[in-house]
């Protein structure tokens, strides 16, 4: 499980060997800011044009090519939404690590928090990443149409969910699924996630028993993988279908209004 830790606990490790601090948002916003050592390693390029997840030989390429091999620590934060986070955080889960650290705070509140911030790209020296992949927090389009059933949790937005904005040329959800918006899951003044005892309350009022096998999806993949951590951070049971609606919808399979 995802470790959230303080800016703080952050700050005072900026300049130690045993962390690597990754940046997983796109070059221009990194570019434009960011925390002392941090590697850019922007989350997107972890999936192909087609919107699907590399397999994991590329990803532990893509990752240990940025400077991350098997004896540092991966140290993560993002900008507001926190969806890049998390995408990578879960990304790094699946490929085996169980030492993944999450800054709790959003770039913006390092910001305003007066804490020193960078410009120049940080080049890391390629190491060799060993990837353990762990397929017990991912399902595919296969497990889902094979497997048995799940309690399915839609953390895209109400209008998507419903049917009301239409991106794949199929409005609705998949066949049983409930909704919790993944914006709701954010916390106050800049943090990641709301405390525990909101999450749990939202998923609650969802109908998400503690017993629940729970599958995680949105359009593409970083808005379940929010929810994902939020799940998880809880004690829940969840995967994360990162192909998500986009290629539910694309194979024509059934959906709900």
């Amino acid at each position: 499980m995802v470790i959230f830790v303080s800016a703080d606990w952050v700050a005072a490790r900026l300049d130690s060997p045993d962390i690597l601090l990754f940046d997983p948002r796109r070059p221009m916003k990194y570019l434009q800011g960011h925390l002392k050592n941090a590697v850019n390693l922007p989350v997107f390029r972890a999936f192909d044009a087609q919107g699907k997840l590399l397999a994991p030989e590329t990803l532990a390429s893509w990752i240990g090519a940025a400077g991350l091999g098997d004896k540092r620590t991966p140290v993560l934060y993002d900008s507001s939404e926190g969806q890049n986070g998390a995408m990578l955080a879960w990304i790094l889960e699946y490929l085996g690590r169980t030492d993944v650290h999450l800054l709790d705070v959003f770039f913006e509140r390092w910001v305003a928090e007066k804490r020193e911030v960078f410009y120049k790209p940080v080049q890391a020296a390629a190491t060799p990443f060993t990837p353990r992949v762990n397929s017990r927090i991912r399902i595919t389009l296969g497990d889902l149409r094979a497997g048995p059933a799940s309690k399915l949790i839609d953390f895209r937005s109400q209008e998507e969910y419903s049917g009301a904005r239409d991106l794949d040329g199929k409005p609705g959800h998949l066949p049983g699924a409930v909704n919790v918006v993944w914006r709701d899951l954010g916390g106050p003044a800049q943090t990641v996630l709301a405390p525990q005892e909101k999450l749990t309350q939202i998923l609650t009022a969802a109908g998400i028993s503690r017993g629940d096998q729970i599958v995680a999806y949105c359009r593409t993949g970083p808005r379940a993988a929010l929810g994902y951590l939020a799940l998880r951070q809880c004690g829940y049971n969840v995967r994360l279908y990162d192909g998500s609606y986009a290629e539910w919808a694309r194979s024509g399979l059934p959906v709900e209004v």
